[in-house]
């Protein structure tokens, strides 16, 4: 969900387990040479969507990273079966007050350029969630944490797993 760190703690997770740190929607940034909002005006949520899962596609055949996908990205059956055939997912669930905290002051956010872009947060927050628990793993965000806490308890619920981290 956007605002909820993905960039942010999948960077210092990434650091701290000495991998790439990959950001599907910067590589279809770049692969555009638009930004995201620019491609969901010019070509709509369904053609960015497509690039989406492309880049997924891609990403996962790559070298072992840490990669941070588009807060929609989850709710395609077929991204979902793309990263979990190579991979883990981690949903860093935070509340619909965190999440607006972090997102009401930016305006590079598409889907929230509405007349009621809380409102607008609150619904896509209510479609997601379902979606989003269906994650491998699930790591709460508070606002007190840091990220490098939130990046460590994110390496903590990893541990649990006996597929994942040969070495931290």
């Amino acid at each position: 969900m956007m605002g909820a760190g993905k960039t942010a703690v999948g960077t210092a997770l990434a650091r701290m387990l000495g991998v790439p740190f990959r950001d599907s929607d910067e590589e279809i940034v770049k692969a555009a040479s638009r930004s995201i909002a620019e491609i969901f005006e010019r070509d709509g949520e369904p053609f960015f969507r497509a690039r989406e899962t492309e880049v997924l596609s891609r990403l996962v055949k790559g070298q072992p990273c840490i990669l941070s996908t588009g807060g929609g990205a989850f709710l395609s059956d077929l991204n979902r079966n793309i990263i979990g055939a190579t991979g883990v997912s981690v949903w860093l669930r935070a509340d619909l007050d965190l999440l607006w905290h972090r997102v009401r002051h930016k305006a590079t956010r598409p889907l929230l350029r509405t007349a009621n872009p809380r409102e607008t947060l609150r619904q896509l927050h209510e479609a997601r969630v379902p979606y989003y628990a269906l994650a491998d793993v699930t790591v709460d965000a508070e606002p007190d944490l840091s990220i490098e806490l939130m990046a460590q308890r994110v390496i903590e619920a990893l541990k649990t797993r006996n597929d994942v981290l040969e070495r931290v």
